[in-house]
């Protein structure tokens, strides 16, 4: 069994049919699915059931799946180790990280760690916090910056705690109060939200179903600038950490205080609990904790 197929058959799996993965692996459809009826016919039995509405795993394909995880990591595991013999002088470094807050709080580590390590190659992977924490349970990153609360699967340190802040139009009502704002202030508002996959979504909601209503989205984006400008325009209202929204003072948008327990915008750095933890992984931690939050 070749880990090429294995792990062609797994990211089918994950991404729930051939065509999704073929961006995952960088490869054909057609590739893709020779690759998989490799896997089958090595192992002699099918382990996809194949429909219209995409794939689904047979019995056998349930086993595969699970212990191709594991081989898949323990490989990578094992790659870090030998690696590692001859110290930072050379190795890997996977990491995960958001692109909300990324320059603010990550850049000066990154350049930090390129300086003291410049023999150690890093695999820089830019998603939302679901998307990462996907990523690191699956091994595919050994580290990865997200938003707590998280699951007890994984291990963390802290590295930034910052309130949120609102933003509207610089002449909306509210943006002419003189003290902060609760998100049952803003409900008759619609909201603009990142896009899914973002753990500042699940806050946000988290907050408004606690004041018993769901928010209107009326626009999602990626895109911080973008958001910025929609909520500067009028469309609605949007949230920041108070950090990054004062690094964009040359938008001209109202930037009000959210009065909302429970709503911080928490980040930490985050590895599976109980897994190796591999040597260049440690020394970005050891670089993140040695800077002043």
């Amino acid at each position: 069994m070749e880990f090429r197929t294995l792990r062609v058959f797994v990211e089918v799996v994950r991404a729930g049919g051939f065509s999704a993965a073929s961006g995952r692996v960088h490869a054909t459809q057609s590739t893709i699915s020779k690759a998989v009826r490799q896997l089958e016919d090595e192992i002699g039995v099918p382990l996809l059931n194949r429909g219209p509405a995409g794939v689904t795993l047979t019995a056998a394909g349930r086993i595969v799946f699970q212990r191709g995880q594991a081989l898949l990591a323990d490989r990578e595991t094992l790659m870090t180790e030998l690696q590692e013999l001859a110290g930072l002088k050379r190795g890997l470094l996977r990491i995960g990280l958001p692109p909300i807050g990324s320059s603010e709080l990550f850049a000066p580590v990154f350049t930090l760690y390129r300086q003291r390590y410049p023999g150690v190659d890093i695999t820089l992977v830019e998603h939302g916090s679901d998307r990462l924490e996907e990523l690191l349970r699956a091994s595919e990153i050994d580290l990865a910056a997200s938003l707590l609360p998280v699951s007890d699967e994984f291990d963390w340190r802290p590295v930034h705690r910052d309130p949120l802040v609102a933003l509207m139009a610089p002449d909306a009502p509210l943006a002419q109060s003189a003290g902060p704002v609760t998100l049952a202030d803003l409900r008759a508002m619609p909201f603009i939200l990142f896009d899914s996959g973002f753990a500042l979504n699940r806050i946000i909601r988290a907050a408004c179903a606690r004041h018993g209503f769901e928010p209107e989205v009326t626009a999602r984006s990626s895109q911080i600038d973008f958001i910025i400008r929609l909520a500067a325009a009028g469309l609605g209202v949007a949230f920041l950490p108070r950090l990054i929204a004062r690094a964009r003072v040359h938008v001209p948008v109202a930037q009000v205080p959210l009065d909302e327990p429970s709503t911080d915008w928490v980040m930490a750095t985050l590895w599976r609990r109980g897994a190796y933890l591999p040597q260049a992984a440690r020394a970005w931690l050891e670089i993140a904790a040695s800077r002043p939050e």
